[in-house]
C-alpha cells in the first residue's frame, strides 16, 4: 500500500510588511500639506533677507515626520473605531487592508513623533521656548486628531486643526525659526496656505459622508450635509486667490505675488468633481487639490521672495 504526504497548505504568516507599503500608509498625496507651509514661510523670510537654510530644512523635516506620524495615527484609529471597512471608498488603508499590523503601524507613528522630537531640539536652539510650545501642541493634536477621548476629526474639528497647523503654526513657525520674530506679512500668508490644505479634509469628509455617518464619525458634512460641504470648499479656494490681492493692497508683497494665480487651472477640474460628485467620484478630486495647493503654494512662495 502506498501513502502520499499531502502539500503543505499556505503559510498562515503574512510577511512583512515592505517600503511600498509604508509608503501607502504615509499617504504622499497629503504631504504638500507638509511641504507648502514651510515653503512659503521660508519664501517670505528670503525675501524680507531674514532667511536661514538650516532652519529651514529642520523645520520641512519635522513637519513632514509629524504629517506622516499624524497619518499613521489616523490609519490605526479609523481602522479601530470602524471609519475604515470593506465599504472604504477612498484609497487602500494598510491598516484595514490587513497590509500592516495595527500595533506596527501605532508603533510607526510613535518612530515619527519621536524622530520629529529630535529635529524639534535643534529648533528650539535656534527659536527658544516658543518652539517647545509649537512642537508639543502639534505632537498632541497630531495624535488627538484621530485618537484619545475627544478625536477631533470625529467632532467636527478636524478642518480647524488642519487650518491651524498646517496653516498659521506651520508658516509662521517656519518664518520664526528663521527670523526670530513673525512679521505681519507671515500672518497674511499662512492664511492661503491653511486654506488649500483644509480643502483637502473636505474633499475626504465629502466623499466619506457614508460611511463616517455609520462609524459616528462627526465630520462638518456629516453634521450639516454635503452641500455645506461644498460651500467651504468653495469659499477656502476663494479665499487661497483672495489673498495675494489683499497682500499686495496692504504693501506686504509686491506685485510678483500674482504668480500664484497662474495656477488657477489647476483649481477647476477638482472643483468641478467636488461639485457635481460624491462618492468614490470624488478620489481624483483628492489628487487634483493637492496638485493644486503644491504648486499655489510653491508659485506663491516664489511671489514672496521676489521683490
Amino acid at each position: 500500500m502506498s501513502t502520499s504526504i499531502p502539500a503543505p497548505g499556505p503559510l498562515s504568516v503574512k510577511p512583512r510588511p515592505g517600503v511600498k507599503h509604508w509608503v501607502m500608509a504615509a499617504r504622499p498625496k497629503t504631504l504638500t500639506a507638509a511641504l507648502v507651509p514651510v515653503a512659503v514661510g521660508t519664501g517670505l523670510a528670503f525675501g524680507l533677507g531674514v532667511g536661514r537654510w538650516l532652519p529651514a530644512l529642520a523645520a520641512l523635516l519635522g513637519a513632514v515626520l509629524i504629517q506622516i506620524g499624524t497619518n499613521f495615527i489616523n490609519d490605526y484609529y479609523d481602522f479601530k473605531k470602524g471609519a475604515d471597512t470593506h465599504e472604504r471608498l477612498g484609497p487602500k488603508r494598510v491598516t484595514q487592508s490587513g497590509l500592516i499590523a495595527p500595533s506596527t503601524v501605532l508603533a510607526g507613528a510613535g518612530v515619527c513623533f519621536a524622530l520629529a522630537t529630535a529635529v524639534g531640539l535643534y529648533l528650539v536652539m535656534v527659536g527658544g521656548w516658543p518652539i517647545i510650545a509649537i512642537g508639543v501642541a502639534s505632537l498632541l493634536c497630531g495624535y488627538a486628531y484621530t485618537g484619545g477621548p475627544f478625536p477631533l476629526g470625529y467632532n467636527g474639528l478636524g478642518d480647524l486643526f488642519v487650518f491651524i497647523f498646517f496653516g498659521l503654526v506651520a508658516v509662521t513657525g517656519t518664518y520664526f525659526v528663521q527670523a526670530g520674530t513673525v512679521d505681519p506679512a507671515a500672518w497674511w500668508a499662512a492664511v492661503p496656505v491653511g486654506a488649500s490644505g483644509t480643502m483637502l479634509i473636505v474633499v475626504n469628509n465629502l466623499r466619506d459622508v457614508t460611511t463616517d455617518v455609520k462609524a459616528g464619525k462627526r465630520t462638518l458634512a456629516v453634521r450639516f450635509g454635503t452641500g455645506m460641504g461644498k460651500a467651504e470648499y468653495v469659499l477656502l479656494l476663494v479665499v487661497s486667490f483672495a489673498t495675494p490681492f489683499a497682500m499686495f493692497a496692504l504693501k506686504l508683497a509686491s506685485p510678483w505675488v500674482f504668480l500664484s494665480l497662474v495656477s488657477l487651472p489647476l483649481a477647476v477640474p477638482p472643483l468641478k468633481l467636488v461639485l457635481k460628485d460624491a462618492g468614490a467620484a470624488l478620489n481624483p478630486a483628492l489628487g487634483g487639490t493637492a496638485r493644486f495647493q503644491l504648486v499655489f503654494g510653491l508659485l506663491f512662495a516664489l511671489g514672496l521672495y521676489l521683490r
